[in-house]
């Protein structure tokens, strides 16, 4: 009996003694991968050649640490489509939702994991249950106010094909004046559209405010003046808009060549190192170079067709255009 008791404690000894031993050469072979340490017995390479997580050296054979824990997923995949298509987690957050995209939404459609139509017994409770879903994902003014915020830049964003990087700035500026209550006495579309019209200007995407404000729900004056405002309450730091900026844009949807575009650059260079452009509005320096380099390049474009692209008066373009072929002229002689 006694005996018995001995070898047993003997053996839970001995295990003891060998999961310590596990654990410190575990320990060891961590510590010597970072350090760039060698092999214990031959100092030489340690390397994991089969990428299970065994550390063996490369001289001698000896399995350093063959119980590493392999962090990495249990599937091969040999590009980024594939990488992206057997990911197992869900979407990153984001700041254009509301929540970050942290929380589920039960889905629109009336079926069941197989494909079946549900019962309308079962219709009518998943019914009940979205909208209970609805309201417990904004359950206060300031999330209902942020969804149909975000919802109104998103909106605005589809409209004039701006990136997804520049409505994530957008949701920021907008969450940040939330935040610090700028929102009192301003309606939530005005002060979604100046935090749109910001971030393209942070992000050097070029829009001018009046595109903007035409895909707006509020007029112009109100998008100026909540633009006006949020820059001077959040210290936003903004470049003057650049009109070689627009060139791209407006020359594809004229369908100009490339030496015209080209030129169109250069004078709106010029313009800027004589200092012609200060004081005028980009959008119009931007079709009036457009029109002034297609002349010299004999291309043909009509005003009336450069003004509805730019959605500037002909007036505007006869007065720039002129003033950037005499800047050019001017830096040549």
């Amino acid at each position: 009996m006694n005996s018995t008791k001995t070898e047993s404690v003997t053996d839970e000894g001995e295990v003891d003694r060998r999961h310590e031993e596990g654990d410190r050469r575990r320990e060891d072979g961590d510590r010597r991968r970072e350090e760039g340490d060698g092999c214990p017995e031959c100092d030489g390479r340690l390397v994991d050649e089969t990428g299970d997580g065994e550390l063996v050296c490369e001289d001698c054979g000896l399995v350093v640490d063959g119980d590493r824990i392999d962090y990495g997923p249990e599937w091969r995949a040999f590009d980024q489509e594939a990488r992206e298509r057997k990911t197992r987690v869900g979407a990153p957050t984001t700041k254009m939702m509301h929540d970050q995209g942290l929380s589920t939404r039960i889905d629109w459609r009336n079926q069941d994991a197989y494909g079946s139509q549900l019962s309308a017994r079962k219709r009518r409770q998943m019914n009940r249950l979205r909208i209970w879903d609805e309201r417990f994902r904004t359950r206060d003014a300031s999330k209902r106010n942020l969804k149909h915020a975000l919802g109104e830049i998103d909106r605005m964003s589809s409209a004039l094909g701006i990136p997804e990087p520049s409505r994530e700035t957008a949701s920021v500026i907008y969450r940040r004046a939330l935040e610090e209550d700028l929102l009192a006495g301003r309606s939530i579309e005005g002060m979604a559209t100046a935090a749109l019209y910001a971030a393209t200007r942070q992000t050097g995407v070029p829009r001018s405010v009046d595109e903007v404000a035409n895909v707006s729900r509020v007029e112009r004056l109100e998008v100026t003046r909540t633009y006006r405002y949020l820059v001077r309450e959040l210290d936003l730091r903004l470049e003057p808009p650049d009109p070689v900026e627009y060139v791209g844009r407006y020359a594809s949807e004229l369908g100009v060549s490339d030496e015209t575009e080209r030129q169109a650059r250069s004078l709106l260079e010029t313009a800027k190192r004589t200092g012609v452009h200060s004081g005028k509005h980009p959008v119009g320096l931007a079709a009036s170079a457009l029109y002034a380099s297609a002349r010299l390049t004999n291309e043909r474009i009509p005003q009336s067709e450069v003004s509805a692209v730019a959605d500037v008066s002909e007036v505007t373009i006869r007065n720039r255009y002129q003033e950037l072929l005499e800047a050019k002229r001017d830096a040549e002689s």
